[in-house]
């Protein structure tokens, strides 16, 4: 039996946010695959590793970094530029760039609420629209990153979970508009992931984490590439406009949690 609808190979895929975790994750699972990738970050230090590794890898993909914020239009723009002239199109953006914070909405100011809401919701509109005319031309794919926070909210975190929310929204609208144009818009909400950064501030090391373990609160970011890998590829073809949970476990309520 063939496996080749899951296949990216040939592809150019956009990565946001891509400098470690499950954007980096994404950007080595794609061009093992043969997809040639950009990665991109804030920080150009920060992605130059990651394109590095790549290039000196085994993978059949090559890989581009490039700084960009993608609350800057402009700088999105030079992105979307600096991939056709390096690749000479898109066929697939990954909106994976993101930032969230803890605290109570009392305490939150308007500047954090601004920062937050931003980076991900109007840093998904600036990728996506910036990129749609290299998308539709032969049809494309988006992959969104939401979060079950924008799912059903989270305590601490109303911005993040307002901004995801709208995350969602917009994959579900986007989706019927871009339909006719052969561009498939689908979204991913994980749960809870062993990034670098939740290592940093809760001690959960992707290290503890047994992938084969179906009772478990805790992804690797590994399983969000398989999905986002998944939702590019042929193999989705059917799948429009849908947000796909990655959290295991489903979650209840905390009296009748498992």
């Amino acid at each position: 039996m063939s496996t080749d609808q899951f296949s990216v190979d040939g592809d150019v895929a956009i990565i946001t946010g891509s400098s470690s975790g499950i954007g980096k994750s994404i950007a080595e699972r794609f061009a093992d695959d043969g997809v040639d990738v950009v990665v991109c970050s804030r920080e150009q230090a920060n992605v130059d590793p990651v394109a590095a590794a790549i290039n000196e890898s085994d993978s059949p993909g090559r890989a581009l970094a490039v700084e960009c914020d993608v609350t800057d239009r402009e700088a999105v723009e030079a992105l979307v530029e600096a991939t056709v002239e390096e690749f000479g199109g898109l066929d697939v953006l990954v909106n994976n760039a993101g930032a969230s914070f803890m605290a109570d909405f009392d305490d939150i100011s308007p500047n954090g609420w601004k920062t937050i809401v931003d980076i991900n919701i109007n840093g998904t509109y600036h990728c996506t629209h910036a990129a749609a005319e290299h998308l539709k031309d032969g049809g494309g794919s988006v992959v969104n990153l939401a979060s079950v926070a924008g799912q059903r909210g989270s305590p601490l975190m109303s911005p993040y979970g307002a901004a995801k929310a709208a995350v969602i929204n917009l994959t579900t609208t986007l989706s019927y508009e871009w339909a006719h144009d052969d561009v498939r818009v689908n979204c991913i909400a994980p749960g809870f992931v062993a990034t670098p950064g939740v290592e940093s501030q809760m001690g959960v090391s992707a290290d503890n984490i047994e992938r084969d373990d179906v009772a478990r609160r805790i992804g690797t970011v590994e399983e969000i590439a398989d999905v986002t890998q998944f939702l590019a590829s042929p193999a989705s073809s059917y799948l429009v406009g849908e947000t796909i949970t990655a959290q295991g476990v489903p979650q209840i309520d905390e009296e009748h949690e498992v």
